[in-house]
């Protein structure tokens, strides 16, 4: 029964952030926003995470395993490409540019906020 405890926990967190998404992006809909659901619904629980409205550990276990598998679901666009080779041909080289700077960005960033983060829990290890 224990075996089972977690993969059913994490199905129903899944589940939750399914829902949850969807939700969003009808309320997005609804108020004629230009920005996706998924990324105000990504905010929502930022800020409910964040002044501890929701616990991590309601939604932790399904998070961690979309974040996980989360390359699997660039499959499908990734393989969609194929059907846009004119588009290449002719912006292929803008479209890699814009990629590579892209992924800087977000790399820069990423090991930014990482060291930030590591800091803060020293210092709060050292207190």
């Amino acid at each position: 029964m224990k075996l089972l405890k977690k993969p059913l926990i994490a199905a129903l967190q899944i589940m939750a952030l399914f829902i949850f998404a969807k939700f969003m992006n009808v309320l997005a809909a609804f108020l004629h926003l230009r920005i996706p659901g998924t990324i105000i619904g990504i905010l929502v629980i930022f800020l409910l995470l964040h002044f501890k409205i929701i616990q991590l550990k309601w939604i932790e276990l399904g998070a961690v395993w979309l974040l996980g598998e989360l390359l699997l679901f660039f499959i499908p666009s990734a393989v969609g490409v194929i059907d846009y080779g004119k588009l290449l041909s002719q912006s292929g080289t803008s479209i890699v540019l814009v990629v590579l700077i892209s992924t800087f960005v977000v790399m820069l960033s990423t090991g930014i906020m990482t060291q930030m983060i590591a800091k803060r829990k020293e210092r709060k290890k050292l207190c």
